[in-house]
């Protein structure tokens, strides 16, 4: 089930000791995994950039939706920007609560998708009732043409405070953010009218308020101070503990295995 929203996925709750699995990071890897399972190696298609992997990383060439390792092999699993790709989501997702105890799942939301999206993405999804709910990105009205990443993730949250925070408090305009404990719950095209309404009808005020409860002006006070804290927390944290940098797949293989499951 879902346990909280995360502000992003450098606010996890993963332990010391913690045996970790990301799966599809491509260019942008965390350097909390142990293990990184990636699928596509020989394209971009999925992704901004070449694959990268931290040197005291274990890579695996392997399918999400058919991972090779045992059963709760891993304490916590990472899925960052990859749910929305899958041919497979149920199989992935089934996968994910296989070989994990606890994880985290980030997507694009419904509003994501429009403002940034992707022809590799198959999905949109939207977190409804702490229920990942994904609809067929083919079957979805709208203009996907027009692509705003450029403005939206790549310069505002940068250049603009006001900005950053609204990420941070109202973040799920356009993520899902969602760390789970033992089960997912999600539903694939679903039949019910309740959950199909919110990707082929016009929002009214009482689904707008379903996805976006309205909140008192002293919880929406202590929701904007926590963001700030975080936000300066995680700028000085990043001053501070500089990791290496990440080093291209094609380096890592002269002096690492690659494990080929594909």
């Amino acid at each position: 089930m879902k346990t909280r929203t995360p502000y992003d996925r450098n606010d996890l709750l993963i332990h010391r000791t913690d045996k970790v699995l990301e799966i599809g990071p491509g260019h942008n890897p965390t350097y909390r995994a142990n293990v990184i399972v990636e699928k596509h190696i020989d394209t971009n298609y999925h992704r901004c950039g070449d694959v990268k992997v931290y040197p005291h990383q274990t890579f695996i060439h392997a399918s999400g939706e058919h991972l090779p390792f045992k059963d709760k092999e891993f304490d916590y699993v990472i899925c960052n920007q990859v749910l929305e790709h899958v041919d497979n989501p149920e199989a992935f997702i089934k996968e994910l609560m296989r070989v994990a105890h606890r994880g985290y799942i980030e997507t694009p939301s419904l509003l994501g998708e429009f403002l940034f999206p992707k022809d590799s993405h198959k999905w949109v999804i939207l977190d409804i009732d702490g229920k990942l709910v994904m609809w067929e990105k083919s079957k979805m009205p709208g203009n996907y043409g027009n692509d705003y990443g450029e403005l939206f993730l790549n310069y505002l949250p940068y250049q603009s405070l006001p900005y950053a925070l609204l990420w941070l408090t109202e973040g799920d305009i356009a993520l899902n953010r969602y760390e789970w404990n033992e089960t997912i719950e999600y539903s694939v095209n679903p039949e019910e009218e309740y959950y199909r309404s919110f990707f082929l009808q016009k929002w009214d005020k009482e689904m707008v308020q379903k996805l976006f409860p309205t909140r008192s002006k002293a919880k929406e006070s202590v929701r904007i101070l926590k963001a700030a804290f975080y936000l300066l927390k995680s700028r000085l944290k990043k001053n501070i503990r500089k990791h290496p940098n990440p080093i291209p797949l094609s380096e890592y293989v002269k002096t690492h295995q690659v494990i080929h499951y594909e």
